[in-house]
């Protein structure tokens, strides 16, 4: 089908069609819907411009941890990788997304925000949408997703932790189940200690914010764990402080493993062993989506990238 198709369907000029791709302001929301109702059922995949490129990167607007950890440095990537490409970027917060209608834009970037938030998005907008550390069930041909391997990602720290002769290990999961990649992760622990014969029962596994750490510290070294795994949010702070509160020693005592934090982890002391996203990846897939999608190219509608580990000072080494 072509421009002009739809536009004599929706009764408009085929320059108003164009006008409504490329998110022109003084297009009325009526026009907008017919337009994309037409293109939605005939499957029409716009073509977009290679003049236009502003990328809208939409971010949480309460700061909430683990996401705005994760927000931060995924936003650095971003904004080194865009550029370099010759996208100009604007932030915008998730609270004020009314503001797309009246700006245009070729693409754009959730970090850290829950899909269902934008299954609508296809109704709405004809540029592709990246959602960026998420995990979900896709419903729109403009919805793209690149995340991190969370499962390969717990299973890269809980190996270390096994090859260092750690046997008995506690995790602290930051967040509430149900959100985030909280679910995916605790699978994912649980898999690895069965598969390995540990013991991966409740009382070795929890869920936790930031006020819990120190409660389920105290009851995670009443089950003599000789390791704690704290994926997550700031976990790696809350971990050495409460282990410290409790007499406890990193490594000798317990040997620990993180999410990384930029301004703490190797700063630590001991300096932290921890995993991380591949942000600088992340941020160059964001741009492969765009630019294919700018292209006419198809690209796959998930990239899912592994995790790194960054060996530090807190896990004690194996007894030879």
């Amino acid at each position: 089908m072509k421009i002009q198709e739809i536009a004599k369907l929706a009764g408009v000029s085929p320059s108003t069609v164009s006008r409504v791709f490329s998110h022109h302001p003084n297009i009325s929301e009526e026009i907008r819907e017919r337009v994309f109702a037409i293109s939605r059922q005939y499957a029409y995949h716009p073509r977009l411009s290679n003049k236009q490129r502003n990328v809208v990167i939409i971010t949480p607007y309460q700061s909430v941890y683990p996401v705005q950890c994760c927000v931060e440095m995924i936003l650095m990537a971003l904004t080194r990788e865009l550029p370099r490409r010759g996208f100009r970027l604007e932030i915008l917060p998730q609270d004020n997304l009314e503001r797309l209608d009246a700006i245009q834009f070729c693409a754009a970037a959730a970090i850290g925000v829950e899909p269902k938030d934008f299954q609508h998005w296809a109704d709405r907008f004809s540029v592709p949408l990246v959602l960026l550390d998420r995990e979900a069930e896709l419903n729109s041909q403009e919805v793209y997703l690149v995340r991190s391997d969370e499962a390969q990602g717990m299973e890269l720290a809980l190996e270390h932790l096994y090859e260092n002769g750690c046997r008995r290990i506690g995790c602290i999961i930051h967040g509430s189940p149900g959100t985030g990649n909280v679910d995916i992760r605790q699978d994912a622990i649980r898999r690895f200690l069965q598969k390995k014969g540990l013991p991966a029962d409740h009382s070795l596994i929890y869920f936790g914010p930031d006020e819990a750490y120190l409660e389920i510290i105290g009851k995670l070294l009443r089950q003599k764990i000789d390791a704690l795994f704290c994926p997550g949010g700031s976990g790696g702070i809350l971990a050495a402080y409460a282990l410290s509160l409790f007499g406890k020693q990193v490594p000798d005592d317990i040997s620990l493993i993180a999410s990384e934090q930029t301004f703490f982890s190797r700063y630590g002391i001991p300096p932290q062993t921890t995993i991380t996203p591949d942000y600088q990846a992340m941020a160059s897939a964001v741009a492969d989506v765009i630019e294919d999608r700018i292209s006419g190219r198809k690209h796959a509608v998930r990239t899912v990238l592994p995790y790194l580990l960054i060996r530090r000072e807190s896990v004690r080494a194996a007894s030879v």
